[in-house]
């Protein structure tokens, strides 16, 4: 039996809820029958305006916040994509064909992204209901010398506590935001580089995962050294939360140190090795650290279970950096030497270091997403670090965060 195409533009057209289609930047894209009868516009009076034009706060309201808490809930979708439920919320609408009047509304709206191929929102789906009645009943059914019905007050003491509850999210909506902005300003401080300053040709970048408090255990570093060598690392704490940010800072000084001592970079990832035993929440951690010698132009380099890094030639090929790759920290019972391996590169050369949150995504090879970093890198070998680093996050979506935090090293040779 074959199953006939459905027309979801005829569905869309059809759902008796009122619902328009905005676009990233609030653009509306389309809207149905429900919601022009619920506002009584027309599609050619919204498509193609800006959302708050067309739904500007009604300026007699001096409490009027509605532009001001929808605006909130989209770039939350936009920032997070998830879905978002607003409280109810009192928004006037303009009334057609009367400049400048407005008619009391509430409404009780959900804000839904549908995501395009590169993972980014490519929509949103405003989807609204009307309850401008039931609030106002409620609010004027109670008259002095008048008592409630049961049912009407079991219906006000919903309706009560629905608002209360709304408002507590609203307050720890806030309250975490707070948090994660300090919690990322202290990762931000314990990963300062100061031999970065040094180096205009490298870029850096780290982002927090996009949910969550954000306290992670990835971390880059930059090191100068002796005889025109400088090195370059990442590492990934697995898990999230304070204990992995500990362990972060702990293993990114020790390696910090170790290279500063020893040079060559599988010393110090030995080292590192033996230091990381006796750290809670280090074992399994991943790394890898890349020595780069500018006079001899070659980078020696030491992995202990991490993704590898890549060296993009100018004509767009490139060299995987995976021929010293060791188990991650901890991993083997008994201490075993480090790798280590070199490749000769030349001006113009580009040098990648990344952490896994760049490249991996929920049900997919990792491979796939090796393949997505190189095939950008090669399409763009000649971008300076800094655009190179921006493109790299925009078009394997995670520019506004992924669902692991990430760091990233972009070095122009």
């Amino acid at each position: 039996m074959t199953t006939p195409a459905i027309d979801y533009h005829a569905l869309f057209a059809a759902t008796p809820s009122p619902y328009l289609v905005l676009g990233p930047d609030l653009v509306i894209l389309d809207v149905n029958a429900a919601y022009c009868r619920a506002t009584g516009r027309t599609r050619d009076d919204l498509i193609g305006q800006y959302l708050f034009d067309a739904f500007p706060d009604n300026p007699a309201d001096p409490n009027a916040d509605g532009v001001q808490n929808l605006s909130a809930s989209l770039h939350r979708v936009l920032l997070s994509k998830q879905p978002d439920t607003m409280a109810v919320q009192k928004y006037d609408i303009p009334v057609p064909d009367r400049p400048g009047a407005f008619e009391e509304r509430w409404w009780s709206p959900i804000n839904t992204p549908v995501l395009g191929p590169d993972e980014q929102v490519a929509w949103i789906i405003h989807r609204v209901e009307d309850v401008t009645e039931f609030v106002l009943s409620h609010n004027t059914r109670a008259r002095p010398g008048q008592a409630l019905s049961e049912h009407e007050a079991m219906e006000a003491e919903l309706y009560a506590r629905s608002r209360e509850l709304q408002l507590v999210i609203e307050q720890l909506r806030k309250a975490h935001a707070r948090e994660r902005k300090i919690a990322v300003t202290l990762q931000e401080a314990m990963m300062q580089s100061p031999d970065l300053a040094r180096h205009p040709n490298i870029a850096v970048r780290y982002l927090p995962a996009a949910k969550g408090l954000n306290v992670c255990g990835d971390w880059y570093d930059v090191v100068d050294l002796p005889d025109d060598r400088f090195a370059v690392a990442v590492g990934d704490v697995v898990g999230h939360g304070l204990e992995a940010a500990a362990a972060m800072g702990m293993l990114r000084s020790a390696l910090s140190a170790a290279v500063r001592a020893l040079h060559e970079p599988a010393s110090a990832m030995e080292a590192l090795g033996l230091y990381a035993r006796s750290v809670e929440g280090a074992c399994t951690t991943t790394a890898v650290k890349a020595v780069v010698d500018t006079h001899g132009r070659h980078i020696t380099y030491s992995s202990a279970g991490h993704p590898p890094p890549v060296l993009v030639r100018p004509d767009g090929t490139f060299v995987l950096l995976d021929q010293a790759t060791d188990p991650p920290l901890g991993a083997r019972p008994d201490h075993v030497p480090r790798p280590q391996a070199a490749v000769p590169y030349a001006s113009g050369d580009t040098l990648v270091l990344y952490t896994d949150g760049l490249i991996e995504r929920r049900g997919e090879d990792i491979d796939v997403g090796l393949h997505r970093l190189t095939d950008t890198l090669c399409g763009n070998p000649r971008l300076s670090p800094d655009h190179l680093a921006d493109a790299l996050l925009s078009r394997l979506g995670v520019s506004s965060g992924g669902h692991d935090d990430i760091a990233l090293i972009v070095v122009r040779l």
